[in-house]
């Protein structure tokens, strides 16, 4: 099996007819070279955006769409059309000409070109852009990522609070809800107010309108040939929007057929490599969203585009990522929009030669319907309907398991988003999960930082979390009078291990931590003191509960942005270790900082696949203390656009050493 390279590329329709035909015949020409499966023609994106296209300016690109599919197809390509807006992704100067409905921001900010949802001009222009299209037999139309209600600038948040919206809030509430008192309700602090749930109907019910209506109609005027495909965004704005993944996905989806998801998880330009972290964690919440009939194409991120951008190792590193989820293909956005000749940049197509061997071998070993393995992340996309607000603006609501995945895998824990025996729940999200939900993942281990534990205690399942007291106290808040003043370090306790006991952490840069106090049966892992020494409270705890469940628990409100070292390396593991209890399996990867893992299982085979997101060369050592010692471990290094080789591994006992060095942004491949 070999990955699928689809390349988004634009075609510029200004020169004649002569020069598209010669443009596309040359983009055919550089795909076959580079191994390109599929093009994804832009229409009218970025510098050459000059509005949502009518008339002659629509008839000019469908013309040149048509010839350069003409010309792709005959070179054996497959074809897709990515038209570059639905609402607009921002203004930019721009004016809207067709009488659209404008957004409108939460603060009444009204937008120039970027239309409302509940718009009926602009809805009919959609559906007619879309479907003019579809009669030329794309394999995927996409909707962008601008088909959403967040990021549009320069609206503050983003837009859907324009008058039309809140008429059809108005007919659900049964009265006029003017937008002050909406947004004010919406971060209202306390409960969530009824007005948030209300309007998250609205604007769910508004996009999967939209969405069906475009599915139809690309479906119908295809005549079956087209399928519609969806680009995302992040997930915990999504929530804040009050999507429903799998509504919105069954929308898209023609009677019977499929759809497509164009899952965002990558930078746009250079970045640390332990942002491979998120790179990993993304595309796995992502697909735990999608049903089995959508289709699943990562975008290999690159603005303002070329290795001037992003350089060739990080793009690499994060297709091998892309690859680890089992995506059907790599959607990958490497030229620049304003340049019309892919010739010009002779680099791209090396770097997708070269980088093809790493990819096939991940591709072989990581197949769609793989398992997962690692620290569960529960997950709830209706979680903004729930959390608490603290009267801010919308960016309170929007929460998601990210903060736990990076913590757990730039310390070499494996995380996934299927259920585990040992689960992570940070932060606000602890509110969307009912009781019901709350019991059965304290029957397991649990692993809750400050703000998820103060939650649970406040709702009363403090003697199952082992806590007394969870009281969350801010960085800046005053010393009570006689009090121990203000937090600043961890000191390990002899519980945690004799090897740790009498370490220190820094705690002085939390936002906020949760004082706790035990209750009985818990132990204290560490205790978070002030600058003079003095006892604050405790940092971690530990507990078995009566429902066969054990929770850690972390004073920190921010466990991911904790200073990181190899102490807290080494008690983080100790910690997951506890939460096993007695069938403790997990591969748990040390060694070097950030080495990245990700584990599966498929085909009998399980993959243990890491990173080194760190600048230096690291030699990984793996804990498998489920690991029997007649099962042989093969070993793969995947040094950046070389091919793979073969790799020893040293084992003593349980643990497992490579013994070449992983040089930066590699990956190490562990089969048994």
């Amino acid at each position: 099996m070999s990955v699928r390279y689809h390349l988004r590329f634009q075609i510029h329709p200004y020169e004649g007819t002569a020069a598209v035909a010669a443009t596309a015949a040359e983009l055919a020409k550089t795909c076959t070279d580079a191994g390109v499966a599929e093009v994804v023609l832009l229409l009218g994106a970025e510098e050459h955006f000059t509005g949502h296209l009518s008339g002659p300016d629509e008839d000019l690109w469908y013309e040149a769409a048509a010839l350069a599919q003409e010309v792709l197809l005959g070179a054996g390509l497959d074809v897709s059309l990515n038209p570059w807006v639905t609402t607009g992704h921002a203004d930019r100067g721009r004016t809207g000409t067709h009488g659209f409905a404008p957004m409108v921001s939460p603060t009444g900010k009204v937008a120039a070109a970027q239309a409302s949802f509940a718009c009926p001009r602009w809805r009919a222009w959609l559906t007619g852009h879309y479907g003019r299209f579809a009669e030329l037999g794309f394999r995927v139309l996409w909707l962008e990522d601008d088909f959403r209600f967040h990021n549009h600038a320069p609206l503050d948040w983003g837009g859907g609070f324009e008058p039309l919206m809140l008429d059809r809030l108005a007919a659900l509430a049964g009265r006029p809800v003017p937008r002050p008192e909406l947004v004010a309700a919406l971060t209202a602090p306390g409960p969530p107010h009824p007005l948030r749930a209300l309007w998250q109907q609205v604007w769910r019910t508004a996009q999967l309108e939209v969405a069906a209506q475009v599915a139809a109609e690309v479906h119908r005027r295809s005549a079956g040939r087209s399928r519609t495909g969806l680009m995302s965004s992040g997930l915990d704005a999504a929530s804040v929007e009050g999507r429903d993944w799998g509504a919105l996905f069954g929308a898209l989806a023609a009677p019977g057929g499929r759809a497509v998801h164009r899952p965002h998880f990558a930078p746009y330009a250079d970045a640390p490599g332990r942002e491979l972290a998120r790179q990993l964690w993304m595309p796995e919440l992502q697909r735990s969203l999608r049903p089995e009939y959508v289709d699943s194409e990562p975008e290999i991120e690159n603005w303002p585009h070329t290795a001037w951008s992003k350089s060739d190792v990080q793009t690499w590193s994060e297709m091998v990522a892309a690859q680890l989820s089992g995506a059907d293909a790599l959607l990958l956005n490497l030229h620049p929009m304003h340049g019309a000749h892919p010739g010009s940049h002779p680099g791209i197509a090396e770097l997708l030669r070269r980088a093809r061997p790493a990819l096939d071998l991940v591709h072989r070993q990581h197949p769609r319907g793989q398992r997962t393995l690692g620290v569960g992340l529960p997950f709830a996309q209706d979680a903004a309907a729930h959390v608490r607000a603290h009267g801010g603006d919308l960016t309170e609501l929007a929460v998601d398991p990210g903060p736990a995945a990076g913590f757990l895998l730039r310390y070499g824990v494996p995380v996934t988003a299927e259920p585990a025996p040992v689960q992570a729940l940070f932060g606000p999200s602890a509110w969307a999960f009912d009781d019901q939900a709350v019991r059965a993942l304290l029957a397991g281990g649990l692993l809750l930082d400050g703000t998820a534990a103060a939650i649970l205690h406040r709702r009363g399942f403090g003697p199952l979390i082992g806590l007394a007291d969870a009281e969350p106290v801010d960085r800046e808040a005053p010393a009570t009078p006689g009090g121990p003043g203000p937090y600043a370090t961890e000191h390990l306790c002899a519980a945690a291990g004799q090897e740790l006991a009498g370490l220190l952490l820094s705690v002085n840069t939390q936002p906020a931590l949760a004082r706790l106090r035990e209750a009985p049966g818990a132990q204290r892992w560490s205790e978070v003191r002030t600058p003079d020494g003095r006892a604050w409270g405790a940092g971690r705890t530990v507990f078995a509960n009566t429902l066969g469940g054990r929770v850690a628990v972390l004073a920190a409100t921010e466990p991911h942005t904790l200073p990181a070292d190899d102490h807290a390396q080494r008690l983080l593991h100790r910690t997951i270790r506890f939460l096993e209890g007695e069938d403790a399996r997990l591969p748990l990867v040390s060694g070097g900082p950030y080495l990245i893992p990700h584990l599966s299982h498929a085909d009998g085979v399980t993959t243990l696949t890491v990173a080194n997101g760190c600048q230096d060369p690291a030699r990984p050592v793996v804990d498998l203390p489920a690991l029997p010692d007649a099962v042989a471990v093969g070993a793969t290094v995947l040094v950046p656009l070389a091919e793979p080789r073969p790799a020893d591994t040293g084992r003593r006992g349980h643990t497992l050493r490579l013994d070449p060095e992983l040089p930066h942004r590699a990956w190490a491949v562990l089969r048994w």
